[in-house]
């Protein structure tokens, strides 16, 4: 299970991108994409063009990580022109395969 703080900002990439690249190929995307957040501790996510890759690439105060998560069936819920900063809520959910914007309230007040 990842286990992300609360006060972690998530970004992801509005485009898609080859899985091929690695730290530094993907580390200049974030510079290019979020200039000066690349050392904050934030998460960047990345997804391939069919959607069905996922590479998240994060600083941990000593180093790179890079998560990467290929789904056997099925894609990613993910428009390409939606937001780019996530919630932790709605990351975990995208990691899960739920879709965050079909989500209703299953009881009202």
């Amino acid at each position: 299970m990842l286990t992300i703080p609360g006060n972690t900002r998530i970004f992801i990439c509005n485009y898609p991108l080859s899985m091929r690249k690695s730290f530094e190929g993907l580390s200049v995307t974030v510079e290019d994409l979020f200039p000066g957040e690349l050392f904050s501790g934030s998460f960047f996510i990345f997804l391939n063009r069919q959607k069905n890759h996922m590479k998240v690439l994060f600083w941990d105060n000593d180093g790179f990580i890079i998560l990467y998560k290929r789904l056997e069936k099925g894609t990613f819920s993910w428009k390409w022109n939606d937001i780019t900063i996530l919630d932790r809520r709605t990351f975990l959910m995208l990691l899960e395969g739920i879709h965050p914007k079909r989500l209703e309230r299953r009881y009202s007040r």
